[in-house]
C-alpha cells in the first residue's frame, strides 16, 4: 500500500513539474512574441514579411539549384497535405449505410 501511495506521489509530481515547465516555455514565447511584435510597430504583417526576409523565402531564386530545392518544398508540402485529405475523404466516402442514412443527403 505504501509503495502505490508513492507511486501516486511520484506522478502527481511529475505531472506538476511537467506543468510548471510547460507554463514557463508558454510564457517565455508569448512574451517573446509580444517583443517582436512591439519592435515591428504592433503589425503582423511587418513582422511576416521580416520573417520571410530573415528566411530567404520571399527573395528570389538566383541559381537554378535554388529554385529547384524551392519548388521540392511546396511538392513536399502538397504531398503532405494529399497524404493527410486523401484518406479522411476515403473515409468519409466509405461510410457504413447506417451512417449515411443520418447525413443531411440522406433525408428525404
Amino acid at each position: 500500500m505504501k509503495e502505490r501511495g508513492k507511486r501516486d506521489r511520484a506522478r502527481m509530481l511529475f505531472g506538476f513539474m511537467v506543468g510548471a515547465l510547460s507554463a514557463l516555455i508558454s510564457i517565455w514565447a508569448m512574451s517573446a512574441m509580444v517583443g517582436v511584435l512591439y519592435q515591428s510597430g504592433w503589425s503582423v504583417g511587418e513582422l511576416a514579411r521580416q520573417y520571410l526576409q530573415a528566411t530567404g523565402i520571399s527573395g528570389s531564386p538566383h541559381t537554378l539549384v535554388e529554385y529547384y530545392a524551392h519548388i521540392k518544398g511546396i511538392e513536399y508540402l502538397i504531398c503532405v497535405v494529399f497524404f493527410i485529405a486523401f484518406p479522411t475523404f476515403h473515409a468519409y466516402v466509405n461510410r457504413e449505410a447506417g451512417e449515411r442514412e443520418t447525413g443531411a443527403a440522406g433525408r428525404r
